[in-house]
């Protein structure tokens, strides 16, 4: 997507939506930098395939507002956040979520 095209794309978020997809963003840096995305073991924040639970959650929430272009665009935004280690662990804990293929 050239610059052009992103100042002129239509938002994905309803405006009254915004709030709550930046909160999602922040928690989702959150817990990439204190406990990363995905696990060895079960247990805790992480549930039986090692993905965390709340970044699942948000996952599901974020295909619920917007499909898999939210999903893409919030994924671009932790990349340019925590780098592409730590996006690809997000990708992973978000497969079989809506249209999510990591």
């Amino acid at each position: 997507m050239g610059f052009l095209d992103f100042l002129f794309t239509k938002s994905l978020v309803p405006a009254e939506l915004k709030p709550e997809v930046n909160r999602m963003i922040e928690d989702l840096v959150r817990i990439g930098e204190q406990e990363d995305f995905l696990a060895e073991r079960s247990g805790g924040s992480f549930n039986a395939q090692f993905r965390h639970v709340r970044a699942r959650e948000i996952g599901q929430r974020l295909n619920q507002i917007g499909g898999f272009e939210l999903m893409e665009q919030v994924l671009k935004k932790v990349r340019k956040r925590l780098g592409s280690q730590l996006a690809s662990h997000l990708s992973y804990s978000w497969a079989d979520i809506g249209k999510w293929v990591p």
